[in-house]
């Protein structure tokens, strides 16, 4: 198994582990304030993770990809935080 798609895969495996332990802690603070702060934490770690798996793709990848192609990547990627964080 290539060790770039089994670290890829393995950061997706824990968000997901992540946010499944969230709604069960959410489940058992039963407010809706305690919830929304769970909720938040979560906000922060999902673009983070995104970002994580897409640079190890990007370094899996580099060398087959022309500099033009790459810059076409990191655009897209970056259009895709500026909408996220945007207000």
């Amino acid at each position: 198994m290539n060790k770039i798609v089994l670290t890829m895969a393995s950061l997706r495996m824990m968000s997901g582990s992540m946010e499944i332990i969230a709604a069960i802690v959410m489940l058992r603070l039963a407010t809706v304030e305690k919830a929304l702060l769970v909720n938040s934490t979560l906000a922060l770690v999902g673009p983070l993770v995104l970002l994580a798996t897409t640079t190890i793709g990007l370094v899996g990848i580099a060398e087959k990809l022309s500099y033009s192609k790459l810059l076409w990547v990191i655009a897209g990627v970056s259009c895709l935080f500026i909408g996220i964080l945007k207000k």
